[in-house]
């Protein structure tokens, strides 16, 4: 029985792309093209593997990935990304991935990558291995003290806060009321000192809080 694979990536004909590369060692089960798909479609399919991309709507991979291993911390991830930025990479592993694959390197590394998670090994892109060890040892606690007073609810409304949507759609997004997003937005401002939902969006980008 092959491995079962989930794949989430918002551009159709990349993520099909992806399928050709995988099927024919990997069944892919489902291609979902949002971070809320994406954590739905996990609960559900329980895949052996999941390869997300980072920049997704609704829901960015990073913190889809650490929904996902929140509530099962069997499934393996390989975060698949055009974001050369080693900050993105050591995110990545910091909210349970064990993989990292830049789209360009695809053709030649996912199917390692895969392999290697399945058996409980970690696969970082050559091109970023280096920088990311050096990250992990040398950024973590700081990008946990820019993050750590963020709630999971509020990392979801600075999401899509800086996906452009207004507090009403964000309240339907997330089946709350208007006034418990605005709650939380002018409670993100004040914790970090910023005025505009602008600067905060940008601080959030700044510190890879969300994906841009």
């Amino acid at each position: 029985m092959r491995p079962r694979i989930l794949l989430a990536d918002d551009h159709r004909i990349v993520a099909e792309g992806l399928r050709s590369l995988l099927e024919p060692e990997f069944e892919v089960v489902r291609i979902v093209e949002d971070g809320r798909a994406l954590v739905d479609a996990a609960e559900k399919l329980r895949p052996d593997v999941i390869v997300a991309d980072i920049s997704m709507p609704l829901l960015n991979g990073i913190e889809a990935v650490r929904q996902i291993k929140k509530a099962d911390q069997d499934v393996r991830v390989v975060v698949l990304t055009m974001h050369p930025d080693v900050t993105y990479a050591v995110s990545a592993l910091e909210a349970g991935a064990l993989g990292y694959v830049l789209k360009h390197s695809a053709p030649a590394e996912l199917s390692t990558a895969v392999r290697s998670v399945l058996t409980g090994k970690s696969y970082v892109t050559p091109l970023l291995d280096g920088e990311i060890m050096l990250g992990l040892n040398k950024g973590a606690q700081k990008r946990r003290e820019e993050s750590a007073h963020l709630t999971r609810r509020q990392r979801e409304v600075l999401q899509l806060l800086a996906e452009g949507y207004s507090a009403k759609e964000i309240a339907s997004i997330l089946n709350i009321s208007t006034r418990t997003v605005e709650y939380h937005k002018y409670q993100m401002m004040h914790d970090v000192g910023m005025k505009t939902v602008a600067e905060l969006v940008r601080y959030a980008i700044k510190h890879h809080i969300v994906s841009q």
